[in-house]
């Protein structure tokens, strides 16, 4: 539970607060965007202004119920059994942002795709009650696609509670987690149907993305949107490899996706595919040296 005497000074007057326990996860500034922001002085969430709206007041109940830290606070919780049932939310075409993030990954994103060939589960969520119901009445999980050894989460208890094939990369000991599909080698392999899983080393030895539909690219923890709507990535986060990370980002220029939809950091709808690859352009440039 939030702690009321550790309040965040910056945190705006009201109801909604963040303490001193949170991890900068940015879950709730994904999730409420209105109400919370980024206090840069100390690098941590806290509450911008106070939620107005109905529709504000469910999605900050959204981010209380999501922090893997439990730092969000409030008075009110009329709208816990809301915020509950409104998760995973929906972005587009069948693709949901799950939230409840996990401190074991730290606050990692994770997302349900709903899918012909069977539901698929791109990393994993807290093992939440409620997430886990809401999940099982869109149909349960046939796959559980671990993009890398960092954001595995509570996948044994979604594994059991719905019987999916999990699938990771060898490089990432997905043996030692008793994963059901080892993945090997770096070429893409076809999961099923549109679903293909591309082998991206460099923020860890095995890290993949997976591209959906040629639309949606769940990228893990070494690709993700900035807030000036730019691509970013890090070298202090390639915890393998810098140079095989932009080898890996310059690969993604073979591939159309308009979402990029990372487990740390923002989101990133761009207007085309064309004006992805433009972004995705820049970034490789950066990563190499030459801007």
């Amino acid at each position: 539970m939030a702690r009321a005497s550790a309040r965040l000074p910056s945190n705006a007057p009201g109801d909604y607060y963040v303490d001193d326990s949170c991890i900068d996860c940015a879950m709730c500034r994904f999730l409420a965007p209105a109400v919370f922001r980024r206090d840069d002085s100390v690098g941590l969430s806290v509450v911008g202004r106070q939620p107005v709206t109905d529709g504000e007041r469910l999605r900050s109940a959204m981010a209380l119920v999501s922090c893997p830290t439990s730092s969000i606070g409030s008075a009110d919780k009329s709208l816990a059994r809301a915020a509950a049932h409104a998760l995973p939310d929906p972005l587009e075409d069948g693709v949901f942002f799950c939230g409840y993030a996990s401190e074991k990954s730290y606050g990692a994103s994770s997302y349900l795709v709903a899918n012909d060939s069977g539901n698929v589960l791109v990393d994993s969520p807290r093992a939440a009650a409620p997430l886990m119901d809401r999940i099982g009445e869109l149909g349960g999980v046939r796959f559980m696609f671990l993009s890398h050894k960092d954001d595995v989460a509570d996948h044994a208890k979604y594994a059991a509670r719905f019987g999916c094939e999990r699938i990771m990369h060898a490089d990432d000991g997905a043996a030692r987690l008793g994963v059901e599909r080892v993945l090997e080698g770096q070429a893409d392999i076809r999961l099923a149907g549109d679903l293909v899983a591309i082998p991206l080393p460099g923020h860890t030895r095995g890290s993949m993305a997976l591209l959906y539909k040629e639309k949606f690219l769940f990228t893990g923890d070494h690709l993700w949107g900035e807030d000036d709507g730019t691509l970013g990535a890090s070298r202090s986060v390639a915890w393998y490899s810098w140079a095989k990370q932009t080898e890996s980002m310059a690969r993604l220029l073979d591939y159309s996706f308009e979402w990029v939809l990372p487990g740390h950091g923002s989101p990133l709808r761009a207007e085309s595919p064309r004006d992805m690859r433009a972004k995705l352009e820049v970034l490789v440039d950066r990563m190499r040296g030459r801007s």
